[in-house]
């Protein structure tokens, strides 16, 4: 979604508010979809700030996720507080500010941006998540499989007759 803001770049005493609920399906990050559960409400503020002008608010939401461990979709719900700054010139020694073309700001790029940026390394739907039997693939959370555990390294295999008891 497209928002103009050329009146905040002439008017210095201009504010914008926005408060909207974006329906977004989900985007691709990482290899993997990023589902929404529900609409991402957002509730910002665009102020100029000299050359530059301020965007500041929040962002809720919930999102699917797929378990790291055993490949389940889970609900993960997220707050973002906001704090950006938008430019219509290109600065190339401060990488934070968000340079904006034809006096619009695109609110997907900037929601997707953040909550790209707040995503767990490891998505599990619980702390306590068994995964998935290496061998078999069954959800070890909803049940157990008989398949024997007899992993050994193949590079320690003559250290394990060293120990047994025949």
């Amino acid at each position: 979604m497209l928002i103009d803001i050329s009146e905040l770049f002439s008017n210095k005493k201009t504010r914008k508010k926005i408060q909207l609920d974006l329906e977004k399906e989900k985007f691709f990050y990482d290899n993997e979809f990023i589902g929404f559960s529900k609409p991402v409400k957002l509730d910002l503020l665009l102020k100029p700030d000299g050359d530059e002008i301020e965007l500041t608010g929040n962002i809720e939401t919930e999102l699917l996720l797929a378990c790291s461990r055993c490949l389940e979709t889970f609900s993960y719900s997220i707050h973002i507080e906001l704090n950006e700054r938008l430019s219509k010139t290109l600065k190339s020694e401060d990488e934070d500010i968000i340079f904006i073309e034809d006096d619009r700001l695109d609110l997907n790029e900037i929601v997707e941006n953040n909550i790209i940026s707040i995503l767990p390394i490891k998505k599990l739907c619980n702390k306590n998540c068994k995964g998935l039997c290496h061998q078999c693939g069954i959800n070890l959370n909803h049940s157990t499989c008989k398949c024997e555990f007899d992993d050994v390294d193949p590079r320690l295999a003559k250290l394990k007759n060293l120990f047994s008891t025949d």
